[in-house]
């Protein structure tokens, strides 16, 4: 598209935005394209549909946070951090612990 009139990103979205420039790989750059044509959505929308779905380290140390609390008060199992992290299966783990804490009740009430 040399010498062609090219579309200001800030008409393209309706208002101003800064906008920057990646660099990668034709073949990449052509793959990208074709998804964004397959979606019907221009090549900077398809990146930031991708950059949205992709949670940053801090984003899925919140979210982590976030499922403990949930569990803490909602479900109402008090269970530690260590707690979690003893298995990478976190909802059997909170089975097991429930469990735990379940037969421990009982043998107390007996």
């Amino acid at each position: 598209m040399k010498g062609a009139a090219r579309a200001r990103p800030s008409l393209l979205y309706g208002a101003a935005m800064d906008t920057t420039t990646i660099q990668v790989p034709r073949k990449t750059r052509d793959h990208l394209a074709e998804l964004a044509k397959d979606r019907g959505i221009t090549l900077g929308q398809l990146v930031e549909v991708l950059a949205a779905e992709q949670p940053t380290a801090a984003e899925r140390a919140e979210r982590l946070a976030a499922a403990r609390e949930h569990v803490r008060t909602v479900i109402g199992l008090d269970i530690s951090d260590e707690e979690f992290d003893q298995a990478p299966d976190i909802l059997g783990n909170i089975y097991k612990i429930a469990a735990d804490k379940a037969r421990v009740a009982r043998s107390d009430a007996a």
